[in-house]
C-alpha cells in the first residue's frame, strides 16, 4: 500500500481545503452509514457480528473512514497505521477460515457506499463535480490499497501457519522415531498439537528427495512427512487401509523409496530404521529401485545391516574355497549354494545349474573334502547358505 493518499491520487494536491473540511464534518454519520453497510454484507456472508471477528471489522471500518477523511484534508499524511490494521485483518481472515476475497467484497461495498454518501451530502455549497471526481479516484484507489494490505496479511498468515505446521509435525515425527519409545502422554500431546490423530498402526516410508510437504499431500490418507538426514520420512497411518499403499506407490513413482513394516505407533522407530537402511541399500545397488517393501526384503536387510559384516561372514565361512583355483571356485560355490537350497537333491541341483548329476556328485565329493562335517551341521549349513547367498550376489571380480 502507498505511504500517502497523494501517491494514489496526485490530483489531491490541487484540491481546495474546503473539500477536506466538508468531509471532516461528515465523519460521524459517515461512520454509522458504512458500519451498517459492512454489517449487512457480513450477515449476507453468514458471518458473526460479535466477538473478535466483528470487533476487528468494526475497528477496520472506523480506521478506514477516519484515515480517508483525514487524508483528503492532508494528502501527504502517512497511512502506515491504516495499512497495519488491514494487514492484521487479513491475518485474522485466514485464521478464522475465510477466503481473502470475502474481505475485498466488504471493502468494495464500503467504498461504494462512502462515495454514495459523499455525493448525497454534497449540496449546493459542497465540493464541485470536478473535485468530487478527484475524491472518487482517491477513494477507490484507497480501497484497493487496503484490500492489498489485507491480502498481504492473509498470505503472510498462511505462510507462517504452514511453517508452524511443518515444525509441529516435524517434532511429532522426530518423537515417534527417537531411540527410546516416547512416553504415552508426550506422544499424545505432540499428536494433538499437530492435529494428527494417532492411528492404530503406521508405517514409515523413507524416500529420496527433500520435498516432504509435497509427498505428504500426494500420498494422502493423513500422511505427514519431514526431512531427516537428507531424505524424506513419511509417516503413513493405517497402511492396511484399502487403496492407501496404491496411492503411495503412485506418489513415489520414479524415485527410490522403502516402505517400513506396519507397527504400533510407539514402535515407529523400527519401521523407520528398516526403511532408512533399505533406502541406503537401494543407493548402493543392493536393493532394486522403486518402492520396495522391507517386509519382502528382511533377509537382505539382515545380512546387509552392518556394512562389511556380510563380507566378513563370507570370508570366514568360505575360507576353505580359497585353496581352490579361481576357475573351479565359482563352480563349487554355485553347486554348494544350490545343494543347500535344494536340501541335497542332486537331480534338482543339476537341473538348476544345467549340468549332469554326475558332475554335481563329483563337485560335492570335493566340497566334502573342503568343508567336512560342516555340511551335516544345521547351524554351519545355515551360515554357509547366507555366506554363499551374499558372495554369489556380488559382481564377479
Amino acid at each position: 500500500m502507498s505511504d500517502a493518499l497523494i501517491d494514489i491520487e496526485p490530483g489531491l494536491a490541487a484540491l481546495p481545503p474546503a473539500v477536506g473540511e466538508h468531509l471532516r464534518a461528515l465523519r460521524a454519520p459517515l461512520r454509522r452509514r458504512i458500519l451498517g453497510t459492512v454489517r449487512a454484507a457480513m450477515r449476507a456472508q453468514g458471518r458473526s457480528l460479535t466477538g473478535g471477528q466483528g470487533q476487528g471489522l468494526t475497528l477496520g471500518v472506523e480506521t478506514a473512514v477516519d484515515a480517508f477523511v483525514e487524508a483528503v484534508a492532508d494528502p501527504a499524511r502517512d497511512l502506515a497505521a491504516t495499512r497495519a490494521v488491514f494487514h492484521t485483518l487479513g491475518r485474522t481472515e485466514y485464521r478464522e477460515g475465510h477466503r481473502v476475497d470475502a474481505l475485498r467484497t466488504v471493502l468494495t461495498l464500503g467504498a461504494r457506499d462512502i462515495w454514495a454518501f459523499v455525493v448525497e451530502n454534497a449540496g449546493p455549497a459542497g465540493p464541485a463535480p470536478a473535485d468530487l471526481y478527484v475524491v472518487a479516484g482517491a477513494l477507490f484507489g484507497f480501497a484497493d490499497a487496503l484490500a492489498g494490505a489485507a491480502a498481504e496479511g492473509f498470505l503472510d498468515e498462511q505462510r507462517d501457519a504452514a511453517q508452524d505446521w511443518a515444525t509441529t509435525r516435524r517434532r511429532l515425527i522426530t518423537l515417534l522415531v527417537q531411540p527410546e519409545p516416547p512416553a504415552e502422554n508426550a506422544l499424545h500431546a505432540a499428536a494433538d498439537a499437530a492435529r494428527w490423530p494417532l492411528p492404530r498402526s503406521l508405517a514409515v516410508i523413507s524416500a529420496e528427495g527433500t520435498d516432504a510437504e509435497h509427498l505428504a499431500r500426494a500420498t494422502g490418507g493423513g500422511a505427514i512427512a519431514t526431512v531427516i538426514d537428507d531424505a524424506v520420512r513419511i509417516v503413513l497411518p493405517d497402511p492396511g487401509t484399502p487403496g492407501r499403499l496404491v496411492r503411495a506407490r503412485h506418489a513415489l513413482a520414479g524415485r527410490r523409496a522403502a516402505l517400513g513394516p506396519a507397527v504400533e505407533s510407539r514402535r515407529a522407530r523400527l519401521s523407520y530404521r528398516l526403511s532408512r537402511r533399505a533406502l541406503a541399500l537401494q543407493h548402493e545397488g543392493v536393493l532394486p529401485d522403486g518402492l520396495v517393501s522391507c517386509d519382502e526384503q528382511l533377509l537382505t536387510l539382515l545380512t546387509a545391516w552392518e556394512p562389511g559384516l556380510a563380507d566378513r561372514l563370507a570370508g570366514t565361512a568360505l575360507a576353505a574355497l580359497d585353496a581352490v583355483r579361481p576357475a573351479a571356485r565359482h563352480a563349487l560355490a554355485e553347486t554348494l549354494h544350490s545343494w543347500l537350497r535344494r536340501q541335497g537333491q542332486v537331480v534338482a541341483v543339476a537341473e538348476e545349474l544345467h549340468t549332469h548329476p554326475q558332475t554335481v556328485r563329483y563337485r560335492m565329493r570335493r566340497l566334502r573334502e573342503l568343508f567336512g562335517p560342516a555340511l551335516d551341521d544345521p547351524d554351519a549349513r545355515l551360515t554357509l547358505q547366507l555366506a554363499l547367498r551374499h558372495r554369489l550376489s556380488r559382481p564377479a571380480g
